[in-house]
């Protein structure tokens, strides 16, 4: 009796199974097509050995003019199905490829939180190479096919001559497609470890150029390299065991189907000595055993294809079919609403409660980085709200109830470490075009003097991860992003630690000014932006200890006016 888990389709073969699916057609066209291209190929021996045959017994100048008619009709009909079919088949491949890497991308970066062990590095590996690797498919099914439809005619052809000859070729084909299935199985396993090795080779590159500067920082360069080189040692080491299984397999495939071919002209030619078949059937025969090579090549590959296609769907699958952390709920909070953290217990956070009223603007000290970072956390909800105790409202609504997608149109919490992207300053300050604050945002975030800095103003070429802009304007370039979303709800953590004291206090003004109205968090220790507050609230311990004013809290509380004065 079949549990239900073993019933359930592998991952992998169901991605491979969609793809072949949904491309049914053009599969269709390109097997018809690249099975004519095979028979061609497999009528021109049969061809030149009816031509020997019938130029021998009649010697007509008409029947050979006709003769060389046919091979031209042949020639044509060979050229032009492999490049209408090769052509077919490769647009499916390309398309299919461009789909998974787009599904691969957007599950990676779907706000959910999704229970894989893989890196950001990793995922970009199995965007690309897997993707293209999985597509792939959708030409070795073709082309598997009209192998078979060449070794078949081949067979046939071979068969009506002798039929010895035909069953030769049939029973070798069978007994070279089990050897190297077998042997197609240890490239499938050494092709999995490979990509994961070389996907975690791209996962170490990713971290490094991730925390470059702070690494020079401390000077932990040196090692850092050094780690990277091991897991890239590690990876060119499995890359070289699986050369040489390939190396293996194609000698071993090459070889086989020399054999056959050889086997097949040697007892042609005894047939021939014998007088069993004619001189026209015995160089259709040797051209057969000739011409065979190339699809019983093609065809003793294919097993290896499908298991390097299976290999790359298989790791598709652990980000595609990995189950979300939580599952959103259906509902949306109400607009303009307020933000509401009641009795929540996670990390550093001990029962930790306060409320923010819709259109205040609150300022949150936290004495320890741990508590700022785990609060931010929460509210950016990469912490499922089954993995703390207690409860967050948003707009009246408990996050559980509401998906994220909604939560994260609502509220905008913007991280300390904001990503910049190749792009421009406007595409990174307004990626969707949408914007109606940009001006408003950039005077806002002071980032008015990098725009007059360049002549090119908001249209100057950002390089990755902002490269070519110092760590101030990073910062502030992040800032004006989050100020130019218009979220009903804003949270930004630390948006000030980069720029200087007189810059800060502008931009403390110029947060206040334009989200009047508009319920702000600040989580900061910035004297600058707990002044521009409506009131702050201390965090320490986990709890909320003191909630007062900046300046009435600096006169009265001696422990806050140690963290925060400067």
């Amino acid at each position: 009796m079949t549990t239900p888990d073993a019933q359930r389709p592998r991952p992998g073969s169901d991605i491979l199974r969609t793809a072949l699916r949904r491309n049914i057609g053009a599969m269709a066209g390109g097997t018809v097509l690249m099975g004519l291209y095979q028979a061609g190929e497999t009528a021109f021996p049969i061809a030149l050995g009816l031509i020997v045959e019938h130029t021998m017994r009649d010697r007509s100048p008409g029947l050979l003019a006709l003769s060389i008619a046919a091979l031209a009709v042949i020639i044509t009909t060979v050229s032009l199905s492999w490049r209408f079919g090769m052509r077919i088949l490769q647009k499916a491949n390309t398309t299919e490829a461009h789909r998974w890497r787009v599904k691969v991308a957007a599950c990676g970066l779907q706000p959910v939180a999704r229970d894989v062990d893989l890196k950001s590095g990793e995922v970009l590996t199995i965007a690309t190479e897997d993707a293209d690797q999985t597509a792939d498919i959708i030409e070795v099914v073709p082309l598997l096919i009209s192998s078979l439809v060449a070794v078949l005619v081949a067979a046939v052809a071979l068969g009506v001559a002798d039929i010895r000859l035909g069953l030769l070729v049939i029973a070798g084909t069978a007994a070279i497609l089990t050897v190297l299935s077998v042997m197609s199985r240890r490239i499938g396993g050494s092709t999995r470890e490979q990509q994961a090795r070389v996907a975690r080779a791209g996962a170490k590159v990713a971290d490094l150029i991730t925390g470059l500067r702070p690494l020079h920082g401390f000077g932990g360069n040196h090692a850092a390299f050094r780690s990277y080189r091991k897991v890239s040692t590690e990876a060119r080491l499995q890359a070289v065991t699986v050369a040489k299984v390939n190396g293996v397999y194609a000698g071993t495939a090459l070889a086989l189907n020399a054999v056959l071919a050889a086997a097949v002209t040697l007892t042609a030619g005894w047939l021939a000595f014998d007088g069993r078949i004619s001189i026209g059937e015995l160089v259709m025969a040797v051209g057969l055993a000739q011409f065979i090579i190339e699809p019983l090549k093609l065809f003793s590959e294919m097993p290896k294809y499908v298991m390097v296609a299976r290999a790359s769907a298989e790791r598709m699958a652990l980000v595609l079919t990995a189950p979300p952390v939580t599952e959103p709920g259906p509902e949306r909070p109400a607009a303009g609403g307020g933000l509401e953290v009641d009795c929540v217990r996670y990390g550093s956070l001990n029962k930790l409660k306060f409320q923010v009223a819709a259109g205040e603007f609150v300022a949150i000290a936290a004495y320890r980085p741990r508590a700022a970072a785990d609060l931010a956390s929460i509210l950016a909800v990469n912490v499922p709200p089954h993995a703390y105790e207690g409860v967050v409202r948003v707009g009246g609504r408990e996050l559980a109830e509401l998906s994220v997608e909604a939560v994260r149109e609502h509220m905008l919490v913007n991280p300390y470490d904001g990503e910049i992207f190749a792009g421009t300053l406007r595409t990174n300050i307004d990626p969707s075009g949408t914007s109606r604050l940009v001006p408003e945002a950039v005077e806002a975030s002071m980032l008015t003097d990098v725009v007059a800095l360049h002549r090119e103003g908001l249209d100057y070429a950002v390089r990755d991860r902002g490269a070519n802009l110092s760590g101030g304007q990073r910062q502030r370039l992040s800032l004006a992003r989050a100020l130019a979303a218009d979220a009903d709800v804003l949270v930004l953590h630390d948006p000030t630690t980069a720029v200087d004291a007189v810059t800060e206090q502008l931009v403390a003004r110029g947060i206040a000014e334009l989200r009047r109205g508009r319920t702000t968090v600040v989580i900061t220790s910035s004297p600058a932006l707990l002044d521009a507050a409506d009131r702050v609230l201390v965090l320490d311990d986990g709890i909320v200890t003191a909630e007062d004013t900046h300046r009435n809290l600096l006169a009265t509380d001696e422990d806050y006016c140690a963290a925060v004065a400067r």
